[in-house]
This record gives structure tokens, sequence and C-alpha cells, in this order.
């Protein structure tokens, strides 16, 4: 079969959710941006903190007039993302052709992330993360964790992440956005448009740098992935 033909659209949203996030957000916004700019057409941004309250809202004006900010309080993950996504589609023309894509704040994409997305015709792309940083954690647990997550397909994966994801916005809205849920938002959206029947694209050359941080956002998030692979090394040398 072959690939989708690419699409044309008119404008681009960007959704990083935060929650007390400052140090890391400034990282990820320098990274966004500099995508925003490799992509020939508008990139909003839009930050949303969620109850932050570590000073990241200074943050605002500083990476220029298309990163927003909005303010929450909903302590979730899932409802902070769908804020962000009901601002972004205030940017939007009301018969514009709109990409959305998401991130989090503790992460940082690529130059080529928007642009990669955009050429691949797809209702959803799902990308794949890249640890850079084992520091908080042991030798073990890290090779645990990369051997688990390459043993795929060199073609394709079967990760879902927050931190790496793109869709249409039309496709977005009709699948009923996200939900608020404290975890696992993302692989709830990705089973609604598998069930509308949208064509998903699950690329491993789309990847984006996370942290390997202990204390996660998220209950059930990577961090608590990697507290369990941890465990699981101990329950071994037990």
């Amino acid at each position: 079969m072959s690939a989708p033909a690419p699409r044309t659209y008119d404008r681009v949203a960007v959704v990083i959710p935060a929650h007390n996030e400052r140090e890391a957000l400034s990282t990820c916004l320098r990274a966004t941006v500099t995508a925003a700019l490799c992509v020939p057409i508008p990139v909003a941004v839009v930050v949303v903190l969620d109850a932050s309250d570590d000073g990241s809202a200074e943050l605002a004006g500083q990476y220029g007039p298309d990163v927003h900010f909005v303010r929450v309080e909903a302590h979730n993950v899932g409802a902070a993302r769908a804020a962000g996504f009901r601002y972004a589609r205030s940017l939007c023309e009301l018969d514009a052709e709109c990409w959305y894509a998401t991130t989090d704040a503790d992460s940082q994409v690529d130059p080529g992330w928007l642009v990669h997305q955009l050429g691949l015709g797809a209702d959803m792309v799902l990308g794949v993360v890249r640890v850079a940083d084992w520091r908080h954690h042991s030798a073990d647990i890290a090779e645990r964790y990369e051997q688990a997550y390459e043993a795929g397909s060199q073609n394709r994966h079967d990760h879902i992440h927050g931190a790496n994801m793109g869709f249409s916005a039309r496709a977005y809205w009709r699948v009923g956005g996200f939900r608020a849920l404290s975890s696992g938002e993302d692989v709830d959206l990705v089973a609604r448009f598998e069930a509308a029947g949208y064509c998903i694209h699950r690329d491993p050359e789309l990847s984006v740098v996370t942290s390997a941080r202990t204390r996660g956002r998220a209950p059930e998030g990577f961090a608590h992935h990697l507290r369990r692979l941890g465990a699981t090394a101990a329950e071994d040398c037990a």
C-alpha cells in the first residue's frame, strides 16, 4: 500500500502542559520555537500552566508573540492538554486546516519535528522518546529500558507518548479531544482515533528527548514506568 499523500495545512498549534516546570520549560520552549521556525506556515505554541506556583508565568513574553500562556487549576494532565487545544482552536480561522501537536515541558523536540509530521499525510502521527541523561538511575535500569523499548520493528513501534504526537485538528475534534484523565490521556485519544478509522502513522524516526526524572507529574506516567523497572531489577537481584 502506498503512503498517503501529504496534506496542506494553514496553521499549526503545539500544546505543552506544565506543572511547576520552570527550569525544564525554558529548554523545551527554545527547542519548540526552533522547530516552529522550520515550518513555512504560522505556528502557535500554547503553554498550559496547570496549578503552577514556581514562577513559570514569568516566562510569558520571552519567546515571542506566537507563544501563548494559559493558566488552569485542573491538577490533571488530560484536562490541561484539552484546555490548550481549546485555546488553540480560537487561534485557527474558521475555514483553516490546522495541524495539532503536543509535547511535554520536560522534553525537547528536534528542529525537524513539525516538518516531519506535516509531510506524512496521516491523520495522527506517533513518535518515540529517547533519554539522554540517566544520572538518577542505575545502569541496569537504563539497559532494561532500552532493550524493552527497542524490541520492535525498525519500521514502526507500539509506543504512545503525549510528549511526541501530532494529529489533524479536524479529526481531533470529531473524536472529542483529550479527556480529563490524570494518566493515559494520550492512550485514550489514540484508541478513539483507531475506533474512528483514522490513519495513524507510528514513526520510529520521529524522536524527542525526554527526562528520566524519578518524580513525574502524571501518577502513572514515564517516571512511574521507570520506577517499576527499578523495582523489577531489585527483585531479580534478591
